[in-house]
């Protein structure tokens, strides 16, 4: 007997179930985020993390690029399924992979369906989303995501100090079990309701770069995501090699640190829908990232309250230009604009390669601690996206 709690045509009701799988989601892809770097230390040179991530992430771009076709013809749902059985399947590989050859394939196919499972989610909030509301509804979808990322860290460092880093792939894989479940049972109200677009590569990086506003947030994207690259490959590297902080604390480091996307999307995509725009907290956020950065160089001592406001200072800075991001170029396309939709979605995978091929450069002449310097002056890039794009108040 198949149980209904939300009433499948009530839109908001349906939004609520999306945030609610959204947050699953997000446990599982956050569980072995910030452990799999000190994972792969474990059998890795810091120099091999770095060409993982970056071969991992432009294999990941080039799925991204052929995925529209792949929606086109079998649908969002039916991708969105088969995305959730290779996600289990690439962190089962992680959890029991005993050989380089099985550990990079399974780190591939972890970076890539990781990627391409939020664009089937991206298509599912769209689908449900106003116009006028989009700031609030992208805000809130990424509080929801959000929440997932803030429960992750501690329990996994939990993991990892009682059960070792691979209970944290195999409890990763867990979460996903009701996240199908839902799927399955909900599955008549997310059925494709139209017909998706298609372009070529060309043609859509050339409408993009066409189009000032698009072009300037897609710019902002990319480099929030090498600012990522950083927080999740590297960060956790150097608090725990560099600084000698133990698991056990830097489980609640991270956690603490993470408070900001949950406390500061959501007032931050009401005030863009009914009073500022976009523009100006996304100005204030790239300001404190790049701040924090050097700070992140400055400061050698491992002191944890030091270290947690660090921390919880760039991830204020991360969570107003996510939330910004988002409102501003989902009120720029409708939910069958998938060429774009999945464009845009490349900026997290590119983001990585872009910041962990400049650490394996950097890295083979300064000490780990120089990466904050050299990202923090990329970072200051952005305000001149930033002038180009085109406030929506």
């Amino acid at each position: 007997m198949k149980i209904r709690l939300f009433h499948r045509n009530n839109p908001k009701q349906n939004l609520v179930l999306l945030y609610i799988l959204g947050t699953i989601l997000a446990i599982a892809n956050a569980l072995p985020a910030y452990i799999q770097s000190n994972y792969l230390g474990t059998m890795l040179s810091i120099t091999w993390i770095s060409i993982f991530f970056a071969v991992a992430n432009l294999i990941a771009v080039f799925a991204i690029i052929y995925f529209p076709r792949l929606i086109k013809r079998f649908g969002n749902l039916v991708t969105t399924e088969v995305n959730l059985f290779l996600f289990v399947l690439s962190l089962l590989g992680m959890s029991l992979a005993t050989n380089f050859i099985a550990i990079f394939a399974s780190f591939i196919l972890l970076s890539v369906v990781s990627n391409l499972i939020w664009i089937n989610m991206d298509l599912l909030v769209e689908k449900f989303s106003e116009d006028a509301s989009t700031g609030r509804t992208r805000t809130i979808y990424f509080t929801a995501i959000n929440l997932g990322w803030i429960l992750a860290p501690f329990l996994s460092s939990v993991l990892v100090q009682r059960a070792g880093y691979y209970w944290v792939f195999i409890i990763a894989a867990i979460f996903l079990v009701p996240f199908f479940a839902l799927l399955i049972n909900y599955r008549r109200r997310f059925k494709d309701s139209h017909r998706y677009k298609t372009a070529s590569i060309v043609k859509t990086i050339k409408g993009l770069w066409k189009n000032k506003n698009l072009r300037g947030i897609y710019f902002i994207s990319l480099l929030l995501s090498i600012f990522f690259s950083s927080a999740v490959v590297y960060i956790p590297i150097y608090l725990h090699q560099n600084l000698g902080f133990s698991w056990a604390v830097l489980g609640i480091m991270f956690s603490f640190m993470l408070l900001p996307f949950l406390l500061i999307e959501i007032p931050a995509g009401y005030l863009a829908d009914k009073y500022f725009g976009e523009k100006e907290m996304l100005g204030i956020g790239l300001g404190i990232i790049i701040l924090a950065l050097f700070l992140f160089f400055a400061i050698k001592t491992p002191d944890i309250w030091i270290w947690g406001g660090l921390l919880f200072l760039s991830r204020v800075g991360a969570a107003l230009i996510e939330a910004m991001r988002e409102s501003y170029f989902f009120k720029l396309v409708a939910a069958d604009d998938v060429p774009y939709i999945n464009f845009f979605r490349t900026a997290s995978p590119l983001g990585y390669l872009v910041g962990t091929g400049l650490a394996a450069i950097v890295l083979l002449f300064y000490p780990l601690e120089y990466l904050f310097i050299f990202i923090a002056l990329l970072m200051s890039s952005g305000f001149l996206f930033l002038y180009i794009i085109k406030d929506t108040r």
